[in-house]
């Protein structure tokens, strides 16, 4: 145990750690340099084409070091907001993180966040200062932020490049200098950490397992603690660039159990794996339960897929445990899934993967957060999707959660930022400048109003150089209202949204104005109206398609002209009533894309 390091690689998204993960792999030799390629743990094509970690990966190598032989276990993580459920995982697996932060851009947002994730649970951080190749590189500056934020030593700090492998044999002594070997006794009852799970048709679900005490054999009787499931362990292991099977896992090992697992359902990840006949005592802590940020729904285009959908969303739970859903109706799209993301991101990227991976083509509804609603009687309900807020007459309050946001730019920015979060509803807090040009700036401000195009609209007035991480806080009471949208007459439940009473006009019109460009001419006439409760607050018409009648008629009579005409008006009224309006798949984007 004494040669085992378990450590994982945190940063801000974009700062390296994929790449220099690939160095790490090409100087132990756990990769042959046939088989390297750019982001070599990322096995997703998703995650190559977007440049970005979507799942940790852990990935064993072996390293000599003054002639004795190491075992490194590494974790390599995600670095996006969105992802920072599988960071705290990840975290939980390791005694020790490499910091990597970007020579050329500084501290960011997520760094701070990632870096107190891994103090929470005391590992050892050993800082390295990546991309020092680059001809925009700073290292003596952002040495100076890195010794301020971590009180460390500057000769503690690491220079690597992961583009040419700069560093990196100083990094892999570091490890096994600085990081504490892990502590366990194999002789104890089994108590191991379930940090991830992948589906496999073949062999149903692999749980991705760290032992904290005790040693698992294979053919071992083994329960889960939480869901009391008991299986047989069919086969143990190590992860290298292919799984390889061993006779056993010790007390330090991270590694790999198949027990023919079928079910989704049957697995938890953050779970303890133990022993039937002697089961520890206590399951492993350092590990939350997800919560969701973004609600959305998810149907399936063809309604009679829905079964096909739950088979997908089940199977895609198992490699993303952050996902949740439950089925729900909607009148306008059939039976589909209400979901819950952790961010804009992971919702975009569930779509792509169903798509993808299962041939799924989904409808996506507008997404929205969970509020709290009590009804004059006193009772307390949870919201999570607008049609199901009760009657505005026995309603007395709605809360909604409230984040608090930390936003890093350069001083420059700093107007440009105060007045987006100002516009949406947002209460500066605090103000901290990091260097001469960096500043901090932390907001309180509603959940609901950074789902849709925040991050984006931020990044813009930037010019790319905000980062943005944000913490739930609590819950608070606020002045909302339904706003529905209706198509002659019918309300369209997928598009309603509950919004601040201040911006309800102004959203209702924007999005009837944006619906009237998008759905398609009819033989009638089509109203669009937005509607807070019986008071319509916005309209428009989309004008039916005519035929000319009249074009049978020259001179005479202007009475002849009126008769067809009327004539016709009543065939458009009988026509609207039996008409029903198809709403394109855009238009439920494009009210994302509001500005």
């Amino acid at each position: 145990m004494k040669r085992i390091r378990n450590f994982c690689i945190i940063a801000h998204i974009d700062h390296g750690k994929s790449t220099l993960a690939d160095r790490l792999l090409q100087v132990t030799g756990t990769v042959s340099e046939r088989d390297l390629k750019e982001q070599t743990l990322d096995d997703m094509d998703l995650e190559r084409e977007r440049g970005i970690t979507i799942k940790s990966h852990a990935i064993q190598m072996d390293y000599t070091y003054k002639g004795e032989a190491h075992v490194l276990n590494l974790i390599d993580t995600p670095g996006h907001v969105d992802f920072s459920y599988e960071v705290s995982r990840a975290i939980a697996a390791c005694e020790g993180a490499l910091l990597l932060v970007d020579a050329s851009q500084g501290i960011e947002a997520q760094t701070i966040s990632n870096l107190y994730l891994a103090m929470e649970h005391d590992l050892e951080i050993i800082p390295v200062l990546n991309k020092m190749d680059l001809p925009s590189a700073m290292p003596e500056e952002v040495k100076d932020e890195m010794v301020e934020l971590l009180g460390c030593n500057r000769d503690e700090i690491i220079g690597a490049s992961g583009k040419t492998g700069k560093g990196v044999d100083e990094l892999l002594a570091a490890i096994i200098d600085r990081v504490p070997h892990p502590t366990g006794d194999p002789e104890a009852p089994l108590q191991a950490l379930v940090f991830d799970s992948v589906f496999n048709q073949f062999r149903g679900i692999i749980a991705y397992v760290r032992i904290m005490n005790g040693t698992v054999r294979h053919a071992d009787q083994v329960k889960f603690f939480h869901t009391k499931k008991e299986y047989l362990a069919d086969e143990v292991g190590v992860l290298r660039m292919k799984p390889e099977k061993r006779k056993e896992l010790r007390a330090g090992d991270v590694g790999y159990v198949i027990s023919g697992i079928k079910q989704a359902k049957e697995i938890k990840v953050g779970d303890t794996l133990t022993h039937k006949e002697n089961p520890c005592e206590i399951a492993v802590e350092g590990f939350e339960n997800v919560k969701p940020m973004v609600f959305a729904g998810i149907y399936p285009v063809e309604t009679d897929e829905y079964e096909e959908l739950r088979d997908c969303m089940e199977k895609l739970q198992l490699n993303d445990a952050s996902l949740t859903f439950e089925p729900e109706s909607s009148a306008a799209l059939g039976f589909g899934f209400r979901c819950g993301f952790l961010g804009m991101l992971h919702m975009e990227i569930i779509q792509e993967r169903l798509e993808r991976e299962f041939n799924m083509s989904v409808i996506t509804t507008v997404p929205n957060v969970s509020y709290y609603a009590y009804a004059t009687n006193g009772e307390k309900m949870i919201v999570n999707n607008p049609s199901d807020l009760p009657d505005p007459a026995q309603l007395e309050k709605v809360e909604e959660p409230f984040i608090s946001a930390q936003i890093i730019s350069k001083s420059e920015f700093v107007g440009a930022i105060m007045n987006l979060c100002i516009e949406k509803r947002g209460i500066l807090k605090n103000q901290v400048y990091l260097t001469a040009d960096r500043v901090e700036l932390t907001f309180e401000m509603p959940l609901a109003e950074i789902v849709f195009d925040f991050y984006d609209r931020l990044k813009s007035i930037s010019k790319g150089y905000a980062s943005f991480d944000y913490h739930p806080t609590e819950y608070r009471q606020s002045n909302l209202i339904k706003l529905d949208l209706m198509l002659n007459g019918d309300p369209i439940d997928a598009l309603s949204a509950l919004i601040h009473k201040d911006n309800a006009f102004s959203l209702g019109k924007k999005i009837c104005i944006k619906l009237k460009e998008l759905i398609p001419r009819q033989q009638f006439e089509i109203a669009i109206q937005a509607a807070i409760g019986a008071k319509i607050v916005a309209r428009e018409t989309v004008k039916a398609l005519r035929k000319d009648v009249t074009a049978k008629c020259y001179g005479g009579d202007i009475s002849r002209k009126r008769k067809l005409l009327e004539k016709q008006k009543k065939g458009k009224k009988r026509m609207r009533q039996i008409g029903s309006v198809e709403v394109p798949q855009e238009a439920f984007l494009a009210v994302l894309k509001l500005d």
